[in-house]
């Protein structure tokens, strides 16, 4: 018998998730859509409330008490709202009120994609038992969330810690989010991938062009491939050194789909940090991958929906309505 269950959705520009978490921890229903991410607001929604509905079919809704929504950002938790950079059809859109309708007026609340990997992170994973972490999210973009003084570090919107819009290329490449040589231009998935290609890497008989066929490639040596990963590591590290230098985090968690490139990413960020980590107070940053996988979403949208569940009893972003 479940007990304690939320109603958990992971919103991201690829995938949309959904799951109903117990107190344990443990998912015990998923649903999951492709997110029409080049389509309008209202498209983007109806998958949203798709994935609700199969979770509302279940014949453990009736114990949901709450939801709980880990969202690619920027977010505005303190309105509701969420503006993806990768989902363009969502600019101000009104999330938080739309599932709150969804779901029949149960209270919801609302975090950027990587606070909710970081709560997942502190409450499950490799950065339990720390007062002061970064943790981040290396997929289709690139998000964070702290852990500060053993409490989760939202921010007034939800957004503190987003260390993918952190400039680390002054004249670097324009970024969808109106800056350059953001982290996020330069470590995520697609332009891992991109740059690659650029430099003339091309895909097996398979046709895969991901960043995950870039890492079978720079693990077998291929050059490109290996100096494409080389260089999202050598942008991740001066991300993870500017915030570790400014808020003196103990430990950098790195998940998210790019994440389990492993040691073709973890091997040269390590290396980068050397370079970039040199003040005494942040040259013993460990960098860990994290533990939670591709659960995190869930689990930590889960976690900011209860205020219990959130490391060291941090209160909960406010859930809106309910």
């Amino acid at each position: 018998m479940h007990s304690d269950l939320t109603a958990a959705l992971d919103i991201g520009g690829t995938k949309i998730a959904g799951a109903l978490v117990d107190g344990d921890g443990v998912i015990v229903v998923r649903a999951q859509r492709p997110t029409p991410a080049r389509e309008d607001g209202e498209t983007v929604m109806g998958a949203v409330e798709g994935v609700l509905g199969e979770l509302a079919a279940s014949p453990l809704w009736g114990g949901v008490t709450a939801v709980g929504i880990g969202s690619a950002g920027p977010v505005d938790a303190s309105a509701g709202t969420v503006s993806p950079v990768n989902v363009p059809g969502w600019r101000g859109f009104p999330l938080v009120d739309r599932v709150r309708q969804a779901t029949g007026g149960l209270p919801v609340t609302l975090v950027g994609d990587g606070v909710a990997m970081t709560a997942a992170e502190h409450w499950q994973g490799a950065a339990r038992g720390y007062a002061d972490a970064l943790c981040l999210v290396v997929s289709t973009g690139v998000g964070g969330g702290l852990v500060l003084g053993g409490r989760l570090h939202t921010g007034p919107t939800g957004n503190a810690g987003h260390i993918g819009h952190i400039s680390v290329e002054l004249d670097g490449d324009p970024c969808p989010c109106g800056s350059r040589g953001c982290v996020e231009r330069i470590a995520s998935g697609p332009n891992i991938a991109r740059r690659a290609l650029d430099g003339g890497w091309r895909p097996g008989p398979d046709g895969d062009a991901t960043a995950a066929a870039v890492a079978v490639a720079a693990r077998a040596g291929h050059p490109v491939a290996v100096a494409s990963f080389e260089r999202a590591a050598q942008a991740l590290a001066a991300g993870i050194a500017a915030t570790a230098t400014l808020v003196e985090v103990q430990i950098a968690v790195i998940g998210g789909g790019v994440a389990g490139a492993g040691e073709v990413l973890f091997a040269p960020l390590r290396r980068a940090l050397r370079d970039y980590a040199t003040l005494s107070f942040v040259q013993r940053l460990t960098v860990a991958p994290a533990l939670t996988g591709t659960d995190a979403g869930l689990l930590g949208a889960a976690a900011a929906a209860s205020p219990r569940r959130l490391p060291g009893g941090a209160p909960a972003p406010a859930p809106l309505g309910g």
